[in-house]
C-alpha cells in the first residue's frame, strides 16, 4: 500500500524546523513525505530545500486555499493508496505509523482512521482536535472520546481499543485515496475548521467505516493557525457545523435541527457578551449571515449526496455537558 503523509503548510517555518525532523525519522521508511506549500510568504519552503532535499518533496500551491483548497489541491500531484493529512504541529514518535497502516492492510472496509491525538503541552491529556475519535450530536455539536467542550481528559488508557467513530481529526487523518475522491474531497466553501467533519460524515454516509485506533499515538500543539481566543475560529466553528448538518443530517427533521441550532448559537453568543468578549459574539453573528447567503448551495449539495445514514449516539451533548454535568465520553453512556 503506497502511502503519502502531506503536511499543509503555511507561513510555518518555526513548526517545520520543529517537528519535520522527527516525522521523516519516524515515517520515511513507510512513507512518501510531502510538505504543501500554501504560497507561505515566509523561508518555509527554502528551508525544506536546504534541509530535507532528499528526504521530502515540496508542492507549492498558488494561492492560500486554508486547509480545504489547500489539501485538494496538493493532492491532485500526489500518487498513493493512502493519504495522511498530517498538521505541521504534530510531534511522531517511533512506531506511530505501523499500527495505522495495518488497520488499512487488514479491512478493506475501513476508509478513515486517526491515532489518539495527545497535548503536546500536556501530554498525559487528550488534545483537543480529536482526542481519540469524534462523534457528533444530533444537532451537529462535536465531542469526542476524551474531550468534551473544552474538558480534555487524561489519558489512562481508557480508550486504547480501535472503535468505530463517526469523524477522525484533521491533525492526524489516514484516508484512502480513492474514498477521498468519491465524495470530491474536502469542501472548499468551508476553507477552515470541521471541514474533516463533513468530509468523514459523506464517506460515513457512503458506507464505508471510520475507526480511531488506539494503539498508535500523536502529540498536537494545537492553535498554531487560529487559536481558541480568536474570533475568526469561532467564526469558522459556528458557521460550518451549520453547512455540516444541512448536507448530510437525514429526512426533513434538519431544518428543525437548524432552527434549534440558532437558538442556542444565540445563547452562545450572550455568553460570550457576558464574558467581555465582544468580538466572538459578533464572529455568530457574521457565521450566520454567511450560513443564509450559502443556504441556496448548501441545498444542492444536500441532493446531490443521496445516502444518509444516523449519525449520532445522543440528541444534546449542551445537555449533558452543561445541565447534567457530565465533563467525560464515558460519563454519556
Amino acid at each position: 500500500m503506497k502511502t503519502a503523509i502531506v503536511i499543509l503548510n503555511w507561513n510555518g517555518r518555526a513548526l517545520l524546523e520543529r517537528f519535520l525532523e522527527n516525522v521523516v525519522k519516524h515515517s520515511a521508511h513507510l512513507a512518501t513525505i510531502y510538505v504543501a506549500d500554501n504560497a507561505s510568504t515566509d523561508s518555509s519552503v527554502a528551508y525544506c530545500k536546504e534541509h530535507f532535499s532528499e528526504d521530502v518533496k515540496i508542492i507549492q500551491n498558488k494561492e492560500n486555499g486554508g486547509y480545504a483548497k489547500g489539501y485538494n489541491d496538493a493532492l491532485r500531484h500526489v500518487q498513493a493508496d493512502l493519504y495522511v493529512l498530517l498538521n505541521s504541529d504534530v510531534n511522531v514518535e517511533k512506531g506511530w505509523l505501523e499500527p495505522m497502516l495495518s488497520v488499512f492492510e487488514n479491512s478493506p472496509s475501513i476508509a478513515v482512521a486517526q491515532p489518539k491525538i495527545k497535548d503536546l503541552k500536556r501530554p498525559t491529556h487528550f488534545e483537543y482536535a480529536g482526542a481519540a475519535g469524534g462523534y457528533i450530536d444530533a444537532l451537529g455539536y462535536p465531542y469526542c472520546r476524551g474531550r468534551i467542550f473544552d474538558t480534555c481528559e487524561e489519558d489512562t488508557g481508557q480508550y486504547n481499543d480501535t472503535v468505530d467513530v463517526l469523524w477522525a481529526s484533521g491533525a492526524c487523518l489516514f484516508i484512502r485515496a480513492n474514498q477521498y475522491w468519491e465524495v470530491n474531497g474536502l469542501d472548499e466553501d468551508f476553507f477552515a475548521h470541521q471541514e474533516e467533519i463533513d468530509l468523514c460524515w459523506r464517506i460515513k454516509n457512503k458506507g464505508y467505516r471510520i475507526v480511531a485506533v488506539g494503539n498508535s499515538e500523536v502529540f498536537h500543539l494545537g492553535g498554531a493557525t487560529l487559536s481558541s481566543a480568536n474570533p475568526q475560529k469561532t467564526f469558522y466553528n459556528f458557521r460550518n457545523t451549520l453547512f455540516a448538518v444541512v448536507k448530510n443530517s437525514p429526512g426533513l427533521k434538519y431544518i428543525l435541527r437548524i432552527l434549534m441550532r440558532l437558538v442556542l448559537d444565540g445563547i452562545a453568543g450572550a455568553k460570550f457578551l457576558l464574558e467581555g468578549k465582544p468580538k466572538h459574539v459578533w464572529a455568530i453573528i457574521k457565521a450566520h449571515f454567511s450560513f443564509y447567503s450559502h443556504y441556496p448551495s448548501l441545498l444542492k449539495k444536500r441532493k446531490a449526496l443521496k445516502q444518509r445514514q444516523h449519525y449520532y449516539q445522543i440528541r444534546s451533548i449542551v445537555f449533558k455537558y452543561f445541565i447534567k454535568n457530565k465533563k467525560s465520553y464515558r460519563d454519556l453512556l
